[in-house]
């Protein structure tokens, strides 16, 4: 941003640290439909005299700007706030003058002399004369009306009286003179997405292994069979790994194996073959116009469809033949396979995106998103986004959301710091993290703590995500049925959003490949499985009552309001969720040893939510429907994990009714 001196030497104030703003306004904030985007700014002048400060917004289909008043908060730091309300951009940014009306009537309060009170009135008529030559008509003739009464012939302390009217103020304030305004030099920009965006429940299947007859490939017709159990466990994504062709060529076997038999399936993220590639779907799961009945059949029962985008190719897509240049080559040839050394991944090519042809490559891969956009997906799980170009994230990602503002992006970027979060600046709308490894007290709390609190919060929504086809973690290998109940409880209250991978989840699926790895044993990345789902001891009924949870409460559907509270065992983690307005309050105690029970003390700050030390009050566990009274901010509570690990409380205030008797809300 460049500093320039105003056009006028008449302009006096100064407009610094305008918030929030990513990288200097390099990139846009992010909200969803019904948010507020709350602003502060240090604004000031040169001595004494009052500021008149606004902030300016405008949805980016608006030309006019529209005001809202700044407060002043101390130390020269001002707040205001807007409401977003239509999917896309909005803009903001602020203005300031010296108040000249504002700063006159508090020296007017001061003065004590009628003598000088009478030349101060004279000089505040001149002020509204001012103003009146720049409002609209009846404006204009309240203020010559207030104007006239300060010079009239009344009683010096009926004019005083006068001075201070409310209806004088608030015409003031809005005809201030633009002429002597210093705006802040920058429009920031905030993306408005849909609120599923924001708060959601992800659940991952394959639809190959769908079919209820083992052995058998899957189909989408298969895969609308399970959409009741699916809706029924209270998800709102169903989210599918790629549903394209997969090649043949270098195609894996069982357990990652380096060759496959006649039978075996290959992976889904090898893609494309002699029957199609990004825009077509493996002809074993079934037709375009079948998969249009899937999204259709899941929107009945109030599931969106999330659909995996992986921009790489298996050595039969078409793209290889009728694109070579999209790809490299090494000395003898040959095309480069991906590789991270020592692995190799020779059943799949990446995209060049160095190659002199890159603008027809990032108009391809931009018209994979379209087409299935026209077919009826509005989520896209993207593929190791860092492995590609962050220009053409930017650029396609902006070019989509122009034409398509409900579009959602979530990023599978488990990789660097720096680079997860400059995926989420360019535009991704979620992001995975994390959160699979961080499972102490102290790991939780300092993590969660930097994504709800910190600066990342105005660009990075995290999706919690305790398993995935690639992530089984020690954890829940040795865990047991307890470390999944755990996790689950742990990832559906500290985040608006967190997924799923099933049915490996909640049929606890914990053998991994050998010792020390992270793959599934017989991964369904790289074989058709079959699932129990009637299993006895299946998670669904829990899971379901999670989500119902989160669904009836609305302080589980945001991630800033969390807070974290003491607990005297480090095995136990405790913490809140609750509305602006205090009508939902949501305290979480979860014990984080699968093996033991663990107890402790809890210490809850009863002032934050608007409870008196010296007043029970009741706390309502929503997993187990039992109620406690509890009295003062230190209780204790005892956890099994072989029955429930976690007590999700919604505590509940006295209040006195109008007939004399107690009753809780």
């Amino acid at each position: 941003m460049v500093h320039t001196l105003p056009e006028t030497g008449q302009c006096r104030v100064i407009i610094e640290r305008v918030e929030p703003q990513v990288n200097s306004g390099r990139f846009p904030v992010k909200r969803t439909v019904g948010e507020q985007v709350a602003v502060e700014a240090d604004v000031f002048t040169d001595g004494h005299e009052r500021i008149h400060c606004v902030l300016l917004y405008r949805s980016e289909h608006q030309s006019a700007w529209h005001k809202t008043p700044m407060k002043p908060v101390g130390n020269d730091c001002w707040q205001g706030a807007f409401s977003v309300h239509d999917l896309g951009r909005y803009y903001y940014t602020v203005s300031a003058c010296v108040d000249h009306f504002a700063s006159w009537s508090g020296d007017l309060k001061r003065r004590s002399d009628p003598g000088d009170i009478e030349i101060a009135l004279l000089a505040g008529a001149e002020l509204i004369d001012a103003a009146a030559s720049r409002a609209q008509r009846s404006d204009a003739n309240r203020l010559r009306f207030f104007g006239k009464a300060l010079r009239s012939d009344d009683d010096w302390r009926v004019r005083f009286d006068t001075a201070f009217d409310a209806e004088l103020a608030q015409l003031m304030s809005r005809y201030t003179d633009p002429n002597l305004a210093t705006e802040y030099g920058r429009e920031l920009a905030v993306v408005v997405e849909p609120v599923l965006a924001r708060f959601g429940a992800w659940y991952e299947i394959f639809p190959r292994s769908c079919s209820t007859e083992p052995g058998c490939h899957g189909t989408f017709a298969d895969c609308e069979a399970r959409l009741p159990y699916i809706a029924a466990m209270g998800f709102d994504v169903l989210y599918l790994p790629p549903i394209h062709p997969i090649g043949t060529t270098k195609r894996k076997g069982p357990n990652n194996t380096l060759v496959a038999g006649e039978q075996d399936p290959g992976s889904p993220w090898a893609i494309g073959s002699e029957e199609g590639g990004h825009l077509s779907v493996h002809p074993e799961l079934g037709t375009l116009k079948e998969f249009h009945s899937l999204i259709a059949r899941a929107r009945e029962h109030k599931l969106e469809i999330a659909m995996d985008i992986a921009f790489q190719c298996s050595p039969d897509h078409p793209y290889v033949k009728e694109h070579p240049e999209w790809f490299r080559h090494r000395p003898d040839g040959s095309v480069q396979f991906a590789e991270n050394p020592p692995k190799k991944y020779e059943d799949i090519y990446p995209f060049d995106f160095e190659s002199t042809g890159w603008q027809q490559l990032w108009a391809e891969l931009e018209g994979v998103f379209r087409f299935w956009i026209k077919q009826g997906i509005r989520i896209f799980r993207v593929d190791n986004p860092h492995t590609k170009s962050f220009y053409f994230w930017e650029w396609t990602i902006n070019s989509i959301k122009r034409d398509h503002p409900e579009t959602i992006f979530l990023a599978e970027a488990f990789t660097r710091p720096k680079v997860l979060h400059y995926l989420a600046k360019l535009g991704f709308s979620q992001s995975y993290n994390y959160f699979p490894w961080r499972n102490t007290k102290y790991e939780i709390v300092h993590y969660l703590t930097q994504l709800s609190k910190g600066r990342e919060r105005e660009y990075l929504r995290p999706n919690l995500w305790p398993n995935t086809p690639d992530i089984l973690t020690e954890y829940l290998q040795y865990g047991g049925r307890p470390a999944f109940m755990i996790r689950l409880a742990l990832a559906a209250t500290l985040g608006a959003s967190y997924g799923i991978y099933g049915p490996a989840f909640e049929l606890f699926e914990n053998k991994p490949r050998e010792p020390g790895s992270e793959e599934y044993l017989d991964s369904e990345k790289y074989q058709i499985r079959h699932w129990d789902l009637q299993q006895r001891d299946s998670l669904k009924d829990y899971i379901a009552r999670i989500n119902r949870i989160r669904r009836e409460n609305p302080a589980l559907q945001f991630d800033h309001i969390l807070r974290f509270h003491a607990v005297d065992n480090e095995s136990l983690i405790c913490y809140s969720k609750n509305t602006e307005d205090l009508g939902n309050i949501i305290l979480v105690v979860v014990n984080l040893d699968p093996h033991h029970i663990q107890s402790g003390w809890l210490d809850i700050p009863l002032d934050t939510f608007g409870l008196d030390v010296d007043h029970s009050y009741q706390v309502h566990d929503l997993l187990s429907n039992a109620r406690f009274i509890w009295n003062g901010p230190r209780n204790y509570v005892e956890l099994d994990p072989r029955i429930v690990p976690a007590h999700i409380f919604r505590l509940r205030r006295r209040v006195r009714s109008e007939r004399d008797f107690d009753y809780y809300m």
